[in-house]
């Protein structure tokens, strides 16, 4: 059985004394909600003071991005081992960073790799854009991506992974994906992609996320779904209020 998760993506949001006075509002009910796994995920000047914040606490922190080389002259980039000593989760090619940074999936797997190598959990991201769905090219584009990145990745640990699709028309325009397309994707291409590379247990094992305007009033209505099995959530887990709502709408379903 998956278990729900609901993750929280921050983006370049909240200095560390935000950081910190978010938590903890918002840590005592999610920490009631024993049927969710949370994963906060702050910038990275906020992973040392909240790994401390939450050390005793269920909630998991990840980052944001990680390089694939474990130490060198890569000025402002920083190290799987970095990353390890504080957080557990991992994002990974989400779709700002393919727009803005010019990740390409052969850099989002080099990433995914060494993550693995340090039993971070990688959220790999992946999703189309609004022209890549309109001309029908959902399915090419989210399995070139999710296959590139899956490349030499064993299926020994399917829970060592975790997939959001984000489809990038979605995301921070207030327009999400329906519940029904959205899981569609997943089951129809995502999960058939995962059993060529990983084997059928893995994937049935690997929790897929949805990504996109995910607010607590749609929140159940995706996770309603079969093969939805939470959301990596952008705006709305800067709300205490509202990502504690999405979280409880989790257990449910």
């Amino acid at each position: 059985m998956r278990v729900p998760c609901v993750a929280g993506n921050w983006k370049m949001h909240n200095t560390v004394a935000q950081a910190e006075e978010l938590v903890r509002e918002m840590k005592t009910e999610l920490e009631r909600i024993t049927e969710v796994e949370n994963v906060i995920c702050p910038p990275f000047t906020a992973l040392a003071p909240l790994s401390r914040l939450l050390a005793d606490s269920p909630l998991a922190l990840g980052a944001q991005n990680m390089y694939w080389e474990e130490s060198g002259a890569y000025t402002a980039e920083v190290s799987p081992a970095m990353v390890a000593e504080l957080a557990s989760h991992v994002i990974l090619g989400h779709s700002e960073r393919r727009a803005y940074f010019n990740e390409t999936d052969q850099k989002v797997n080099r990433r995914l790799l060494k993550a693995l190598e340090f039993d971070l959990i990688p959220i790999l991201c992946v999703g189309e854009t609004l022209e890549e769905n309109e001309a029908g090219g959902t399915e090419k584009v989210v399995s070139r991506q999710v296959r590139g990145a899956l490349q030499d990745v064993t299926g020994q640990d399917p829970d060592r992974l975790m997939i959001a699709y984000e489809p990038v028309w979605a995301i921070g325009t207030g327009k999400a994906a329906t519940p029904d397309g959205a899981n569609q994707v997943i089951a129809e291409v995502i999960r058939p992609v995962l059993a060529g590379a990983l084997g059928d247990r893995a994937a049935q094992a690997v929790r897929v996320l949805y990504g996109g305007s995910v607010k607590p009033h749609n929140a159940a209505d995706f996770f309603s779904q079969p093969d939805i099995d939470g959301a990596l959530v952008g705006g709305a887990s800067l709300q205490a209020d509202s990502f504690i709502e999405i979280t409880r709408a989790a257990v449910a379903n």
